[in-house]
């Protein structure tokens, strides 16, 4: 199926900008394949690299889908990677405008800078608004991370884009940046600023300098002022820093270049793939798009793969970036292959997760495929929730009716960094650790069974902080600050935090129970281990409390506090829905096909009647001595 296929080193002149008065030069890759001709024209794709990175990155996707006949042009990403201008997190007024005018290059609109000029890329008339296109060609894109925001950037404001895969990224970046993980207005959208992610924000900004001093060459403009950066970030940066808290306009810089901001305008099919090993563009992330999606009647579907920021490493036969032969893979091909090439094969629009507990033989295959490790959902939330109850100062309990009152009694502390769970994508090897006496913890007895939780728990709890709501009441950042997590402790007392999520929240009023959205998880407590709800002061990778002061928790009988937990039954975990590979099989006719007659029966027959699905056909026996004969409607 593989075929030969060209690879050409383009520039493209493009002018960006709210008001397109911003040139920025954009590198690229053109891959042909020998079969696209304007005689024969194919689909096209584009593909951009994650933050860093640059458009070799995709030099593997590009050749595998180009062997399968599909145009690719793989670009970098303004401020990376020979690309120049600063960079503008996605911006759809900069990142966005670059993109568009690829789409147009690709629609044979426009030449690229040497005025190589294309003609053999499939081209559409109408729009995904419903309105006639000029140089509308058929493409698609994908790529994870700042190149998954850069798909909906360009998507957003160019109705050519037939459909995007984009891969573990965001849906509001302030959330992204200083989550709040209560007080939501809209998916993760919240209306109390959040804490800073202190070790994420510093990484992107320690990226993007080394990034704009590797660029100099290309566009020496992009280090003057804020380096490498809209001079918007660096602001943004020292104002976090120093507050740990978003005020409104880092907010505002934030939501500008998220998708949250302007869903309504995404209505082609969009395939989300989200890491569960991912403390920067959580589960929520993809959730909150998704839901937003399908609400509008987009097709749309999430898969929950288990590599992401915090740990990029696919489980073997899970996704090849040069592979369309993993589970991933064909599900990604498969994708593009029914929305771009019409192929009859119709992807399911559902979710699947990967469950790291089921053992697939991998280490025994020479080609592992790690489809038997995915089950699916049809639709979100993916499990029921199952409700246990804070009693006493430490306890989790399953009946309401045994919950004992209590008061859990800590500390927060200026700046204090209590407890450590990781240092972004750097380390994640280290236990986890809190400090005694800055946190408290509500535990289950051991567990009869084994416990599958599949998606997003939630905690209600009444918490005072007499200090941090007193200055609070003047200064947001001033506000308690706590963060959020579930421990899996086994019999010998070893803790397990699930790929080290936790949610920080700020508590905006503490007369009223505050509800808590923790880590979306897909992890199996075993029979005989505890789940341990921890509400801790601080965390090494976070900026923490401004006021120091005692933090209690109170339990009581008559409105206890919650935690709810989505939890699947082993038997309720469907296994995985995959449109059929494209060339691994032959379409039947809906109308016509043949049945086989027994040798010792064919005298007797005269004639049958046959069900499909339910669906009566007739006229199944032709002649008496027929061995084979038609059916039809």
């Amino acid at each position: 199926m593989a075929g030969p296929f060209t690879v050409k080193a383009l520039s493209f002149a493009t002018t960006v900008g709210p008001a397109s008065d911003v040139p920025c030069t954009v590198a690229a890759d053109l891959y042909t394949p020998a079969s696209a001709t304007a005689a024969t024209p194919k689909p096209a794709l584009m593909a951009t690299n994650g933050f860093g990175g640059s458009k070799s990155d995709l030099a593997g996707f590009a050749r595998a889908y180009a062997a399968r006949g599909y145009v690719v042009l793989a670009y970098s990403g303004l401020g990376f990677g020979g690309s120049g201008c600063k960079i503008t997190l996605d911006d759809p007024d900069f990142d966005g405008k670059a993109g568009r005018e690829l789409v147009t290059f690709l629609g044979g609109g426009r030449s690229a800078s040497d005025g190589t000029r294309i003609d053999y890329v499939k081209r559409d008339a109408v729009g995904s608004d419903g309105r006639p296109t000029v140089d509308d060609p058929r493409v698609g894109m994908f790529g994870g991370s700042y190149g998954g925001q850069s798909q909906f950037a360009v998507a957003g404001i160019d109705p050519r884009v037939d459909t995007i895969v984009p891969s573990i990224t965001w849906n509001d970046l302030a959330y992204s940046l200083a989550p709040n993980n209560t007080s939501f207005s809209n998916g993760v959208s919240y209306e109390t600023p959040g804490v800073e992610k202190f070790d994420w924000v510093s990484l992107f900004f320690a990226v993007g300098l080394v990034n704009g001093a590797s660029g100099l060459q290309n566009d020496p403009k992009r280090n003057v002022g804020c380096p490498n950066f809209d001079d918007r970030a660096c602001v943004a940066k020292a104002q976090l820093d120093a507050e740990g808290a978003p005020n409104a306009a880092t907010i505002a810089f934030a939501r500008h270049a998220s998708v949250s901001s302007y869903i309504d305008a995404i209505r082609i099919p969009t395939l989300l793939a989200q890491g569960q090993a991912d403390t920067l563009f959580n589960l929520q992330e993809s959730i909150a798009t998704f839901r937003s999606l399908r609400a509008r009647g987009v097709p749309a579907k999430m898969i929950w793969q288990s590599h992401g920021h915090s740990d990029s490493s696919p489980e073997p036969g899970e996704l090849r970036i040069d592979s369309t032969d993993t589970y991933q893979g064909r599900t990604f091909l498969a994708w593009f292959d029914h929305y771009l090439k019409d192929a009859p094969a119709k992807p399911s629009l559902d979710i699947s997760y990967f469950r790291d507990w089921v053992d697939y033989g991998a280490a025994k295959l020479p080609v592992p495929d790690a489809t038997p490790a995915f089950a699916r959902s049809a639709g979100y939330p993916v499990a029921p929730s199952r409700r246990l109850f804070l009693s006493s100062t430490n306890a989790l309990v399953g009946d309401a009716g045994s919950v004992v009152a209590g008061t859990s009694v800590f500390g927060a502390v200026t700046g204090g960094a209590t407890s450590f769970t990781e240092v972004s994508a750097i380390d994640q090897t280290p236990p986890v650790t809190d400090v005694p006496g800055s946190f408290a913890q509500y535990s289950t007895p051991p567990l009869a069974d084994d416990t599958d939780v599949v998606g997003v728990p939630t905690a209600e709890f009444r918490i005072s902080a007499p200090a941090s709501a007193a200055a609070g009441s003047a200064s947001v950042p001033q506000l308690l600050a706590v963060f959020v997590k579930l421990y899996d402790i086994a019999p010998d007392g070893t803790i397990t935090l699930k790929r080290r999520l936790i949610s920080p929240t700020r508590v905006a009023d503490q007369t009223v129970p505050v509800k808590v959205e923790l880590p979306g998880i897909v992890h199996r407590f075993a029979k005989g281990h505890r789940i341990a709800l921890t509400i801790s002061t601080g965390d090494t990778a976070y900026r923490t409390n401004n006021v120091t002061g005692p933090v209690s928790i109170t339990t009581d009988p008559a409105r206890p506090g919650v935690l709810e937990l989505p939890v699947a039954s082993p038997a309720g975990q469907e296994p995985v829905v995959e449109a059929q590979a494209p060339g691994n099989a032959r379409c039947a006719s809906r109308r016509k096909f043949r049945v086989t007659v027994k040798r010792s029966l064919r005298a007797r027959v005269r004639s049958g009647r046959v069900l499909v699905n339910a669906s009566a056909w007739r006229r199944c026996v032709a002649g008496v001595r027929a061995r084979w004969s038609t059916c039809a409607r």
